[in-house]
């Protein structure tokens, strides 16, 4: 396995890095999102290649990713013309509306994980890990000093993978709107200085 960045993504690794974001998220988003064949169309269309670091195997397959945020872009970002393309106009502007309840403020002095997936297939074998390295190493060399990420109360298996990797929780934040749109309520916020 190695670790990259993927300034450019072929068809293929744009429609793999879309499916593995729906993986990690399809469960939370699809209210807003779905159906799954117009949120993949939705992601692989504005996933941005400066903001995603992938795993592949030996053949070149991508196994896993990071996906992050910094003051210049998202890894899975666009706006309303993008949801309008997709989903009609009437469809773009609801989710947009929706959207921007999960949007957060961008520390200016790091970045924060936008996302981060491993087929299930490779789970166990550290990637997740290796992708959480890589993506720190990232933020040092340009310049940032810390990476911020938020996790769903409910997944604490991500949660002690972040805290083996040396990210301390800062907060809890907590929402009934996201618990009935996105399915989950509250959010531990969790930093790493670098």
């Amino acid at each position: 396995m190695r670790v990259g960045d993927a300034r450019s993504l072929s068809p293929a690794d744009r429609q793999a890095a879309a499916a593995l974001y729906w993986l990690a998220f399809g469960s939370k988003l699809a209210k807003v999102m779905g159906p799954e064949k117009k949120a993949l169309a939705f992601i692989e269309r504005v996933l941005d290649p400066a903001h995603v670091l992938l795993a592949r195997d030996r053949n070149d397959a991508v196994l896993g990713l990071v996906g992050f945020r910094t003051a210049r872009g998202a890894f899975v970002g666009g706006g309303l013309a993008d949801l309008s393309a997709v989903y009609g106009r009437f469809g773009g502007l609801w989710r947009a509306a929706c959207l921007r309840l999960l949007a957060q403020d961008i520390a200016a002095e790091g970045i924060v994980v936008d996302g981060l997936s491993v087929l299930a297939k490779a789970r166990g074998q550290g990637i997740g890990a290796a992708l959480l390295e890589a993506l720190c190493a990232e933020a040092a060399a340009r310049g940032h000093r810390s990476v911020r990420l938020e996790v769903v109360e409910e997944n604490l298996r991500a949660r002690a993978l972040y805290e083996r990797r040396g990210f301390v929780v800062q907060a809890r934040r907590s929402s009934r709107l996201t618990r009935w749109l996105f399915e989950f309520g509250g959010f531990w916020v969790m930093v790493r200085d670098l």
